[in-house]
Parts: structure tokens; C-alpha cells; sequence
């Protein structure tokens, strides 16, 4: 099967429900293809949950190319998408078109992701001008977690929501081809879905957007740290994963493992001969051959 791309994730609008999953390496990647995901999203949420930091501000250009290029060799037909780091493209049209380059030459990302609404119309102009698919980002917006107070639901008064839609609705002129909306109230995400003619990919905003994203180790019940209220667990593999490394443990200090199926043989010649090699007088004399 083709790649999936940015075009046929736009024409998807109005047809089928869109799936993202955020998922950081090549192993992730490939069960996430195997599943038939349509997206995958390198988020740069992989500063939390992958490097283990309080926020996704911290994350480096360098460190999500790292991983951006892990998944792209793990995805076969799903469209990797590459989110933009903090101050990777707010500060000028010029560095976003650059960092946005970065990750489809080195990375070899399909498409990237920016968080913003109509101040950050010109990068996106600009990155769409070079050929660079982009995704949009709007409602809670991680990486102004700082200007927002923490992650809080956004959206919620009747002028903030019109505000949002039209963000969203800018993003879209400015060649978008869909956009997330994240932690907003569902009749406001229904709004902008309504009103916008590209796709929009829920995350904590309700059932009726065009598309839903969760990230990997939150679906698989891997993450500890932080379970939002719009996160819903398909899966347990953290107990379980527990539960096997806590066997590993005990076989080994029981001398358990490994067992004689686990490990590997020498012929007999081969053994009684290193054997001899051993042995005083059997060809070894003070740590050198005789």
C-alpha cells in the first residue's frame, strides 16, 4: 500500500473518521502500522513521557529529529507527522522554514506540526509556500503552558470560543491541511469542525471532530505520571510489564534463568581442549602459552 499523505488526509474530511497516534521510536512505530493507524505524530510530548520532563518546553530540535527519524524507519504506510519543538519557528519565517525543512530532509517526516493560531499565520504561509504540509494546533496548546496558567480546558466563555474558531478557520486559509484541537469544550470542537473545510483531530474534544489523537503509552496504560480526564486506557501493559520484569528478577537471583534451553554448547572436542588449556602443564604457563 502507498504512503498515506497530507492530501489524503484532507480528503478524508466528511468520508472517515481520521486515526492519530502520538508514538516516539521505531517500535511504537511498527505496532502503530501493524494496527492501521493512519497518522503517527512525534510529539514533542516525548519530553514528558519519554525524557521525563515536567513540560514539553525543554525538548531540542536535535532531540525530536532523533526521534522523528526512528518512527519514519518504523512506519510503513502511515503519515509521520513531526511536531515543532518550542521557539523552533515562533521567533521568525525564516527559522520555522528552515527547522520545518530539517524535518522532512533529515527526518523524513511527510508533514510537521505548530501550535498556534493567527500569529503564526505567515510561518505557515511560508512553510506551505515550500512545499512543507502543515498541521495545526489550537486550544490547549502545551507549549504556552506558561502564558496559560498549566494545562487547563480552554475555550470556555463564548468569546474565547469564537476566538478559537477563528484561529482555526485562519489556519486554514493559510493551507493547513487539518488542525488538532485539544482540551476544548465538544460543542465549541463541533463548531470549528462545522466551519472549517479541513479535518480537525480531537484530543479532550469530544466525538464530533473529524479525526482523534492519543498518545501511545497512554492508550497502552504505560504512563503513570499524568492521566487526563480525555485519556482512555485500551490497555494495561504497565502492570503487566511489571508483573514479567518482577519474574526476570526473582528467576535470576534464584538461578532460574538462564536454563540450559537459553544457552549455547561447544562441541566436546573443542571443550576437553580448552579444558587441557586450563590445567596446569596443559599448555598455559604463567598466563602465556608455553
Amino acid at each position: 500500500m502507498p504512503r498515506t499523505t497530507a492530501p489524503d488526509v484532507a480528503a478524508a474530511k466528511g468520508v472517515r473518521k481520521i486515526v492519530m497516534l502520538a508514538a516516539y521510536d521505531f517500535t511504537s512505530a511498527r505496532l502503530a502500522e501493524a494496527a492501521g493507524v493512519d497518522v503517527i505524530l512525534v510529539g514533542d510530548s516525548l519530553a514528558m513521557v519519554v525524557l521525563g520532563h515536567d513540560d514539553t518546553l525543554s525538548v531540542t530540535m536535535e532531540e525530536m529529529l532523533h526521534h522523528v527519524r526512528a518512527v519514519a524507519r518504523g512506519a510503513g504506510t502511515a503519515l509521520v507527522v513531526a511536531d515543532m519543538p518550542f521557539m523552533s519557528y515562533q521567533a521568525s519565517v525564516e527559522m520555522a522554514v528552515t527547522n520545518a525543512g530539517r524535518f522532512l530532509k533529515e527526518g523524513r517526516a511527510g508533514a510537521v506540526k505548530v501550535e498556534g493560531g493567527r500569529a503564526i499565520v505567515p510561518q505557515v504561509r511560508a512553510m506551505v509556500a515550500a512545499g512543507i504540509p502543515v498541521l495545526g494546533h489550537v486550544g490547549l496548546t502545551p507549549q504556552h503552558v506558561a502564558a496559560l496558567g498549566g494545562f487547563k480546558v480552554q475555550s470556555k466563555t463564548a468569546e474565547a470560543a469564537a476566538e478559537l474558531v477563528a484561529d482555526a478557520a485562519a489556519l486554514a486559509e493559510a493551507g493547513c491541511f487539518a488542525v488538532v484541537l485539544e482540551c476544548i469544550p465538544a460543542p465549541v470542537a463541533a463548531a470549528v469542525t462545522r466551519t472549517v473545510p479541513i479535518p480537525t483531530i480531537g484530543i479532550g474534544a469530544g466525538p464530533d471532530c473529524d479525526g482523534q489523537v492519543l498518545v501511545f503509552h497512554d492508550v497502552l496504560g504505560l504512563y503513570d505520571r499524568m492521566r487526563p480526564r480525555f485519556v482512555k486506557q485500551f490497555g494495561e501493559l504497565g502492570k503487566q510489564a511489571v508483573t514479567a520484569l518482577t519474574g526476570y528478577a526473582e528467576a535470576v537471583r534464584n538461578s532460574d534463568f538462564p536454563g540450559a534451553e537459553h544457552s549455547f554448547s561447544m562441541a566436546s572436542e573443542a571443550q576437553t581442549a580448552f579444558e587441557a588449556l586450563l590445567t596446569p602443564g596443559g599448555g598455559e604457563k604463567d598466563g602465556h602459552r608455553a
